[in-house]
């Protein structure tokens, strides 16, 4: 059972349909996608042609012009979504509190790009003339220490990588953290950078839409046939309840309970019975002390992966019963596309915006209902709603799987 009372103070979002939480929220509830032709690599020579870029991103106005020369893009992007999320939550980093304050970062694809780039320099022009400024962001807790470093954030510094589910395992992550005492706040970081690298491993690997069928990211829909892949990068801070009011912070609303289990299955495959997945509900929900009924949306882990929203919907039915086609399920990925590490930031923070704004986000991109796919899901329009309780599904082929539940404060 819970020690503390978590509580989340701020949001920074960089979303590939927005930038900051209200805007984001917003193009959530319009059914905004950020889903375009790549403008950052050359599709020319893949059947494959969207990504969900951050188009519009531009570091300088959020960081200003001095000290990014040397940072990647996935540490410009956290770098960014964190400073949008002190200023949010009205957290003055200080000698006096430093120490209390500490980080945690969800990424695992982006050092690709890095490691290309230096491992190409190294071999062109020879280790005598590689430029040393390109070995740091190969290391992958290189943003997460600059998130730290650029803020004075002096408490503990963790980096995880688990893939799918790593937004939401850095929020555990941080979440007992704080019930351990070993902090007052977090920073919960999670981002993924999109680069040639990714696009080039999904599209061998048949992971992308746009290879066998139509390309479009449609969670759901039975003509579904693979991910668009994205980036992102947000950062949530959370904290103690008794710090947050102490300070007199804003509280935005609480993390009930986050809950993680692995599919011991086989590499890059799904459990088809989903055992861990359903694992990780029925435990959330009991310590969240909720019963089935008490979710007012589940915000789902659809990726338009054919047999990932299969899943998801059996492993609902089998958790939920009779109240499962009673209760909204939708996929944001339909409209900010798939970003991996950074997918669990993106739907923890849709979740607030729902209990906020009162709207259940849609699944856009959805015409053809698929037999195997059977519940409310939202389709295409957002939704007005009370909202009080948030279940979040995070999971992939690699064997993790992670839920959490937010609520209203």
């Amino acid at each position: 059972m819970r020690k503390k009372n978590i509580v989340i103070t701020g949001i920074g979002v960089i979303a590939p349909n927005a930038i900051g939480k209200d805007d984001f929220w917003n193009a959530l509830a319009e059914g905004i996608s950020g889903i375009k032709p790549a403008t950052l690599l050359d599709t020319t020579y893949f059947k494959s042609k969207l990504a969900a870029e951050c188009s519009t991103f531009d570091p300088k106005e959020i960081l200003g012009p001095k000290g990014l020369r040397n940072l990647d893009r996935a540490t410009l992007l956290i770098a960014s979504a964190a400073k949008l999320a002190l200023e949010d939550s009205g957290t003055s980093v200080n000698e006096e509190n430093t120490g209390d304050i500490g980080v945690v970062t969800a990424t695992t694809l982006s050092i690709a790009s890095d490691i290309a780039e230096f491992t190409k320099e190294v071999v062109q022009d020879g280790p005598g003339m590689v430029n040393p400024a390109l070995f740091p962001p190969t290391t992958m807790n290189f943003p997460s220490s600059h998130l730290a470093i650029r803020y004075k954030i002096k408490g503990f510094n963790t980096t995880v990588s688990t893939g799918y589910s790593a937004g939401l395992d850095a929020l555990k992550y941080a979440v007992d953290m704080i019930d351990s005492g070993r902090a007052k706040a977090v920073l919960v970081g999670s981002v993924e950078s999109f680069s040639f690298s990714s696009f080039v491993g999904f599209y061998k690997a048949g992971f992308l839409a746009g290879r066998k069928g139509e390309e479009l990211s449609s969670p759901f829909d039975k003509r579904r046939n693979g991910i668009i892949l994205g980036e992102a990068a947000t950062v949530l801070v959370i904290e103690d309840e008794e710090y947050a009011l102490e300070r007199k912070a804003n509280i935005i609303a609480r993390v009930l309970s986050v809950k993680a289990f692995f599919d011991a299955y086989r590499n890059a495959d799904y459990d088809p019975r989903m055992r861990s997945l359903k694992r990780s509900m029925i435990r959330v929900l009991e310590s969240a002390e909720l019963n089935v009924e008490d979710i007012d949306y589940i915000c789902a882990a659809a990726n338009s992966v054919k047999q990932q929203d299969k899943l998801e919907t059996e492993a609902i039915k089998d958790v939920f019963n009779i109240y499962a086609k009673k209760i909204p399920v939708s996929s944001i990925k339909s409209m900010v596309g798939e970003s991996i590490s950074a997918s669990g930031g993106l739907q923890a923070a849709a979740a607030v915006g729902a209990i906020v704004k009162g709207f259940i986000p849609p699944t856009i991109n959805y015409q053809e209902p698929d037999p195997d796919c059977d519940l409310d899901y939202v389709p295409n329009v957002s939704r007005k709603a009370g909202v009080n309780n948030v279940l979040i599904n995070s999971f992939g082929p690699g064997g993790n799987n992670t839920t959490a539940v937010i609520s209203k404060y």
